[in-house]
């Protein structure tokens, strides 16, 4: 135990530490909302286009968003700091239920390749 000095210039005994824990999280799992995630996607699919890349969703549940960067997007090395620093912070403060998001190494390259693969029709600007 330490001491302080009073006001009077005496010592007084410090209280002793109290020992604090954070425990984890323990939220319940919540289902993405697809809609919201959507938006969220739309909203930031201008900044990666103005890169010369886009951005196809794969996957979307249990919390984790699978997500292919492609185009110019697909190989730049800055794409996973992108990822992860800019459109995984995004997608957790809009979206709920979404806790992490992922590139996947294994989808296709390019965005024809994706559109062709999946079947899913973008819109052309």
């Amino acid at each position: 135990m330490g001491t302080t000095i009073s006001q009077q210039g005496f010592p007084k005994p410090m209280p002793e530490a109290t020992p604090v824990t954070i425990a984890p999280s323990e939220t319940e799992s919540v289902p993405i909302d697809e809609t919201k995630l959507v938006e969220a996607l739309d909203y930031i699919r201008p900044a990666v286009q103005a890169d010369g890349g886009d951005l196809v969703l794969l996957s979307a549940e249990d919390g984790v968003v699978d997500l292919q960067m492609v185009g110019a997007c697909g190989g730049c090395p800055m794409s996973m700091m992108t990822l992860k620093a800019g459109i995984e912070r995004i997608l957790t403060d809009r979206v709920p239920g979404v806790r992490e998001v992922r590139a996947s190494a294994d989808a296709p390259g390019t965005l024809e390749e994706a559109t062709q693969a999946s079947g899913i029709t973008l819109p052309t600007l």
